[in-house]
Protein backbone atom coordinates (compact mmCIF):
# COMPACT_ATOMS: atom_id res chain seq x y z
CA UNK A 1 0.00 0.00 0.00
CA UNK A 2 1.54 3.27 -1.13
CA UNK A 3 1.14 6.22 1.22
CA UNK A 4 1.40 9.92 0.37
CA UNK A 5 1.98 12.49 3.12
CA UNK A 6 1.25 16.19 2.63
CA UNK A 7 2.28 18.36 5.58
CA UNK A 8 3.78 21.85 5.30
CA UNK A 9 5.46 21.83 8.73
CA UNK A 10 8.90 20.17 8.46
CA UNK A 11 8.96 18.82 12.01
CA UNK A 12 5.46 17.35 11.71
CA UNK A 13 6.26 15.93 8.29
CA UNK A 14 9.35 14.16 9.60
CA UNK A 15 7.40 12.88 12.59
CA UNK A 16 4.70 11.34 10.36
CA UNK A 17 7.34 9.85 8.11
CA UNK A 18 9.25 8.27 11.01
CA UNK A 19 6.12 6.84 12.64
CA UNK A 20 4.97 5.20 9.41
CA UNK A 21 8.40 3.85 8.48
CA UNK A 22 9.00 2.33 11.91
CA UNK A 23 5.58 0.73 12.02
CA UNK A 24 5.76 -0.67 8.48
CA UNK A 25 9.28 -2.04 9.05
CA UNK A 26 8.22 -4.13 12.04
CA UNK A 27 4.54 -4.86 11.36
CA UNK A 28 3.32 -4.15 7.83
CA UNK A 29 6.12 -4.29 5.23
CA UNK A 30 3.52 -3.91 2.45
CA UNK A 31 3.16 -0.24 3.44
CA UNK A 32 5.58 2.17 1.77
CA UNK A 33 5.81 5.95 1.59
CA UNK A 34 5.58 6.94 -2.07
CA UNK A 35 5.82 10.70 -1.49
CA UNK A 36 6.38 13.01 1.46
CA UNK A 37 5.33 16.46 0.24
CA UNK A 38 5.30 19.93 1.76
CA UNK A 39 2.85 21.41 -0.76
CA UNK A 40 -0.39 20.21 -2.39
CA UNK A 41 1.06 21.07 -5.78
CA UNK A 42 3.67 18.32 -5.32
CA UNK A 43 0.92 15.78 -4.66
CA UNK A 44 -1.17 16.91 -7.64
CA UNK A 45 1.87 16.67 -9.91
CA UNK A 46 2.75 13.22 -8.59
CA UNK A 47 -0.71 11.68 -9.04
CA UNK A 48 -0.90 12.82 -12.64
CA UNK A 49 1.37 9.90 -13.56
CA UNK A 50 1.42 7.73 -10.43
CA UNK A 51 -1.05 6.33 -7.96
CA UNK A 52 -1.24 5.71 -4.22
CA UNK A 53 -3.78 4.05 -1.97
CA UNK A 54 -3.60 6.13 1.22
CA UNK A 55 -3.20 9.88 1.71
CA UNK A 56 -2.35 11.55 5.03
CA UNK A 57 -3.14 15.25 4.67
CA UNK A 58 -2.77 18.27 6.86
CA UNK A 59 -5.74 20.61 6.38
CA UNK A 60 -3.89 23.93 6.74
CA UNK A 61 -1.14 23.78 4.11
CA UNK A 62 -0.09 27.43 3.81
CA UNK A 63 -1.09 27.33 0.16
CA UNK A 64 -3.90 28.48 -2.12
CA UNK A 65 -5.08 24.86 -1.95
CA UNK A 66 -5.90 23.49 1.49
CA UNK A 67 -5.98 19.84 2.51
CA UNK A 68 -9.72 19.55 2.00
CA UNK A 69 -9.52 20.88 -1.54
CA UNK A 70 -6.60 18.57 -2.22
CA UNK A 71 -8.64 15.64 -0.92
CA UNK A 72 -11.45 16.52 -3.31
CA UNK A 73 -8.99 16.47 -6.24
CA UNK A 74 -7.66 13.10 -5.08
CA UNK A 75 -11.15 11.68 -4.61
CA UNK A 76 -12.18 12.77 -8.11
CA UNK A 77 -9.22 10.90 -9.57
CA UNK A 78 -9.39 7.87 -7.29
CA UNK A 79 -12.72 7.09 -5.58
CA UNK A 80 -11.13 4.10 -3.77
CA UNK A 81 -8.28 5.99 -2.10
CA UNK A 82 -8.18 6.22 1.69
CA UNK A 83 -7.86 9.75 3.08
CA UNK A 84 -6.74 10.56 6.62
CA UNK A 85 -6.72 14.17 7.84
CA UNK A 86 -4.29 15.44 10.47
CA UNK A 87 -4.87 18.93 11.88
CA UNK A 88 -4.36 21.19 14.86
CA UNK A 89 -7.91 22.54 14.63
CA UNK A 90 -10.70 20.27 15.90
CA UNK A 91 -13.35 22.63 14.51
CA UNK A 92 -12.26 21.73 10.97
CA UNK A 93 -13.93 18.33 11.30
CA UNK A 94 -17.32 19.57 10.10
CA UNK A 95 -15.73 20.89 6.91
CA UNK A 96 -14.88 17.34 5.80
CA UNK A 97 -18.62 16.72 5.38
CA UNK A 98 -19.03 19.91 3.38
CA UNK A 99 -16.32 18.84 0.95
CA UNK A 100 -17.80 15.30 0.72
CA UNK A 101 -14.44 13.52 0.59
CA UNK A 102 -15.41 10.53 2.79
CA UNK A 103 -12.31 10.59 4.98
CA UNK A 104 -11.38 7.47 6.93
CA UNK A 105 -10.19 9.39 9.99
CA UNK A 106 -9.64 12.85 11.41
CA UNK A 107 -6.63 13.03 13.74
CA UNK A 108 -6.07 16.01 16.02
CA UNK A 109 -2.43 17.00 16.46
CA UNK A 110 -1.40 16.92 20.10
CA UNK A 111 1.77 17.66 22.07
CA UNK A 112 1.56 14.07 23.35
CA UNK A 113 3.62 12.45 20.61
CA UNK A 114 2.98 8.90 21.76
CA UNK A 115 -0.78 9.46 21.60
CA UNK A 116 -0.46 11.04 18.16
CA UNK A 117 1.70 8.16 16.95
CA UNK A 118 -0.84 5.63 18.25
CA UNK A 119 -3.69 7.41 16.48
CA UNK A 120 -1.75 7.46 13.20
CA UNK A 121 -0.92 3.76 13.51
CA UNK A 122 -4.52 2.89 14.27
CA UNK A 123 -5.77 4.82 11.22
CA UNK A 124 -3.04 3.32 9.04
CA UNK A 125 -3.93 -0.21 10.14
CA UNK A 126 -7.58 0.40 9.26
CA UNK A 127 -6.54 1.81 5.88
CA UNK A 128 -4.48 -1.32 5.23
CA UNK A 129 -7.43 -3.58 6.05
CA UNK A 130 -9.47 -1.61 3.53
CA UNK A 131 -6.62 -2.04 1.04
CA UNK A 132 -6.73 -5.81 1.46
CA UNK A 133 -10.49 -6.01 0.86
CA UNK A 134 -10.20 -4.24 -2.51
CA UNK A 135 -8.56 -7.29 -4.06
CA UNK A 136 -11.52 -9.48 -3.08
CA UNK A 137 -14.18 -7.27 -4.67
CA UNK A 138 -14.58 -7.74 -8.42
CA UNK A 139 -16.30 -4.37 -8.82
CA UNK A 140 -13.14 -2.49 -7.77
CA UNK A 141 -11.20 -3.71 -10.84
CA UNK A 142 -8.07 -4.37 -8.77
CA UNK A 143 -5.62 -7.26 -9.11
CA UNK A 144 -4.18 -8.34 -5.77
CA UNK A 145 -0.89 -10.24 -5.88
CA UNK A 146 1.72 -11.42 -3.42
CA UNK A 147 5.24 -10.22 -4.16
CA UNK A 148 7.59 -11.91 -1.72
CA UNK A 149 6.01 -11.25 1.68
CA UNK A 150 4.17 -8.13 0.49
CA UNK A 151 0.60 -7.75 -0.75
CA UNK A 152 0.22 -5.42 -3.72
CA UNK A 153 -2.92 -4.10 -5.39
CA UNK A 154 -2.68 -3.10 -9.05
CA UNK A 155 -5.59 -1.40 -10.78
CA UNK A 156 -6.57 -2.97 -14.09
CA UNK A 157 -6.22 0.43 -15.75
CA UNK A 158 -2.56 0.55 -14.67
CA UNK A 159 -1.63 -2.77 -16.28
CA UNK A 160 0.05 -2.80 -19.71
CA UNK A 161 0.42 -6.56 -20.09
CA UNK A 162 1.27 -9.89 -18.49
CA UNK A 163 3.89 -12.37 -19.65
CA UNK A 164 5.15 -15.72 -18.42
CA UNK A 165 8.32 -15.55 -16.35
CA UNK A 166 11.48 -17.62 -16.82
CA UNK A 167 10.69 -19.00 -13.36
CA UNK A 168 8.18 -21.87 -13.64
CA UNK A 169 4.57 -21.08 -12.65
CA UNK A 170 5.33 -17.36 -12.30
CA UNK A 171 3.79 -14.43 -14.16
CA UNK A 172 5.37 -11.04 -14.76
CA UNK A 173 3.02 -8.05 -14.79
CA UNK A 174 4.11 -4.80 -16.44
CA UNK A 175 2.29 -1.84 -14.90
CA UNK A 176 2.56 1.94 -14.74
CA UNK A 177 4.08 1.66 -11.26
CA UNK A 178 6.57 -1.10 -11.93
CA UNK A 179 7.18 -4.71 -12.96
CA UNK A 180 6.30 -7.49 -10.51
CA UNK A 181 6.44 -11.27 -10.50
CA UNK A 182 3.94 -13.52 -8.79
CA UNK A 183 2.62 -17.06 -8.95
CA UNK A 184 -0.33 -17.46 -11.30
CA UNK A 185 -1.65 -18.58 -14.68
CA UNK A 186 -2.40 -16.47 -17.74
CA UNK A 187 -5.59 -18.43 -18.41
CA UNK A 188 -6.95 -17.33 -15.02
CA UNK A 189 -5.94 -13.70 -15.55
CA UNK A 190 -7.60 -13.73 -18.96
CA UNK A 191 -10.98 -14.09 -17.23
CA UNK A 192 -10.53 -10.97 -15.07
CA UNK A 193 -11.79 -8.38 -17.52
CA UNK A 194 -12.67 -8.03 -21.26
CA UNK A 195 -9.80 -5.57 -21.71
CA UNK A 196 -7.27 -8.39 -21.19
CA UNK A 197 -6.65 -10.14 -24.50
CA UNK A 198 -4.48 -13.19 -25.18
CA UNK A 199 -2.00 -12.58 -28.01
CA UNK A 200 0.32 -15.54 -27.46
CA UNK A 201 0.76 -18.49 -25.12
CA UNK A 202 3.19 -16.31 -23.19
CA UNK A 203 1.42 -12.93 -23.42
CA UNK A 204 -1.81 -11.37 -22.19
CA UNK A 205 -2.17 -7.71 -23.11
CA UNK A 206 -4.39 -4.85 -21.99
CA UNK A 207 -5.98 -3.98 -25.33
CA UNK A 208 -6.47 -0.38 -24.14
CA UNK A 209 -2.69 0.13 -24.25
CA UNK A 210 -2.02 -1.39 -27.66
CA UNK A 211 -0.22 1.28 -29.68
CA UNK A 212 0.56 -0.57 -32.91
CA UNK A 213 0.13 -4.00 -34.48
CA UNK A 214 2.95 -5.05 -36.80
CA UNK A 215 1.05 -7.72 -38.73
CA UNK A 216 4.01 -8.76 -40.90
CA UNK A 217 6.32 -9.49 -37.97
CA UNK A 218 3.54 -10.58 -35.59
CA UNK A 219 4.52 -8.03 -32.94
CA UNK A 220 2.41 -5.77 -30.75
CA UNK A 221 3.91 -2.48 -29.64
CA UNK A 222 2.43 -1.30 -26.37
CA UNK A 223 2.00 2.27 -25.10
CA UNK A 224 5.04 1.86 -22.83
CA UNK A 225 7.21 0.95 -25.86
CA UNK A 226 7.48 -2.76 -25.02
CA UNK A 227 6.91 -5.42 -27.66
CA UNK A 228 4.67 -8.46 -27.21
CA UNK A 229 4.48 -11.48 -29.49
CA UNK A 230 1.44 -12.56 -31.48
CA UNK A 231 0.94 -16.22 -32.37
CA UNK A 232 -0.97 -17.40 -35.44
CA UNK A 233 -3.53 -19.00 -33.13
CA UNK A 234 -4.32 -15.74 -31.32
CA UNK A 235 -3.94 -13.28 -34.23
CA UNK A 236 -7.66 -13.36 -35.04
CA UNK A 237 -8.42 -12.53 -31.42
CA UNK A 238 -6.30 -9.38 -31.65
CA UNK A 239 -7.92 -8.28 -34.90
CA UNK A 240 -11.38 -8.85 -33.44
CA UNK A 241 -10.58 -6.45 -30.58
CA UNK A 242 -9.24 -3.83 -32.97
CA UNK A 243 -12.33 -3.74 -35.18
Amino acid sequence: MKVIICEDDLEQRQFLQNVIRRYSSFHLPSIEIALCASTPEEVISYIENHSAECYILDIELNSSINGLELARIIRKQDPLATIIFVTTFANKLKLTFKYKVAALDFIIKTSNQQLLANNIIEALTTAYQHYLTLGHNSSTKVLQIKVGENIKNIRYEDIYYFETSSIPHKIRVHSKNGIYEFYGKLKDLEKLDPRFCRSHNSYLINIDYLHEYDVKNKILIMENGHECLVSYRHAKNIVKHLV
